[in-house]
């Protein structure tokens, strides 16, 4: 099983972002957190890396049934997506695949949260 969902899409980085952005609105997911892994690694470290940014997705309501099954699942929180520009200039989008995931969690409870996640996720990046 594959750990994250991903697609070539047919847009610019920025682009690529703003209408991911959109799709987890679509969904029921909010973007929390946005790092931009290029920014962080040339001021961290001074290297150049490709275009890169890690979007921290919620959906407050998977996250509250999740939370109440199994407390801390909020380690595994929020759902990661990424949007990363290739040296070909291609924009790939990937987001975690909460299936594989839930695997390393001993709660059965989980598995049905973690379907319905999954299917609104992969929903996200089949309309991208």
């Amino acid at each position: 099983m594959e750990y994250y969902i991903s697609k070539n899409v047919d847009q610019n980085f920025e682009e690529a972002i703003e209408r991911v952005t959109e799709r987890l609105k679509d969904q029921g997911f909010g973007v929390l957190t946005e790092i931009d892994v290029k920014e962080t690694l040339k001021k961290k470290l001074d290297v150049d890396f490709k275009k890169y940014k890690i979007l921290g997705a919620c959906n407050p309501n998977f996250a509250h049934q999740a939370l109440l099954k199994e407390d801390k699942i909020g380690t595994m929180l929020p759902c990661n997506v990424i949007v990363e520009e290739h040296e070909n200039g291609q924009v790939e989008v990937s987001a975690v695949n909460p299936l594989a995931s839930m695997q390393a969690v001993d709660n059965e409870e989980l598995h049905e949260i973690a379907q319905e996640v999954n299917t609104a996720l992969t929903r996200v990046v089949e309309e991208l």
